[in-house]
């Protein structure tokens, strides 16, 4: 009885020595991520993409470009980089986009992984195309039912693409 005991504490021991170990990893990872999480908030100006200021979206300097066009468009006067890349239907919505995109592009940029020329993936297109036809709704309304051929909707990039960026 008194082995038994005596491994049933050595058990014992060994849990709480895993659970010990695996406590510390995980607390050491989680800290490591917070720790390069904050860092890379801090040294991309994070807090600054909490605003609607224009200039911000150039803190990157793969944007300078963008935003170079943008103070040239016919656009600069009207609508700022959140009006036509942020979704207008709700407030979740448009910080879930720049929380979403925040992180890609962070990310990108981190490792350096993007092309030279920016590419406007889907989901980014869906809603600068949705941006277009609310804030151009009294033109928009009236080509809605028009196709090309195929029965495909029309898309409002397709045609002005470089509208709010001129080249």
């Amino acid at each position: 009885m008194a082995t038994g005991t005596a491994r049933l504490v050595k058990n014992r021991r060994r849990i709480w020595l895993a659970a010990g170990v695996g406590s510390f990893v995980v607390s050491s990872l989680v800290g490591a991520a917070g720790g390069v999480g904050t860092y890379t908030f801090y040294y991309a100006n994070g807090a600054s993409y909490l605003s609607n200021d224009a200039a911000t979206c150039a803190n990157c300097h793969v944007m300078q470009s963008h935003f170079d066009a943008w103070q040239k468009s016919s656009h600069h006067a009207v609508a700022v980089c959140n009006d036509c890349h942020a979704p207008h239907d709700s407030f979740v919505g448009k910080w879930y986009c720049k929380g979403r995109n925040g992180f890609f592009h962070s990310l990108a940029f981190t490792t350096g992984d993007y092309p030279d020329e920016i590419l406007m993936h889907d989901y980014n297109r869906r809603i600068t195309e949705a941006a277009c036809r609310d804030c151009h709704s009294s033109i928009t309304h009236a080509i809605e039912t028009i196709g090309v051929s195929g029965g495909e909707p029309l898309d409002c990039i397709r045609c002005h693409r470089d509208v709010g960026h001129p080249r």
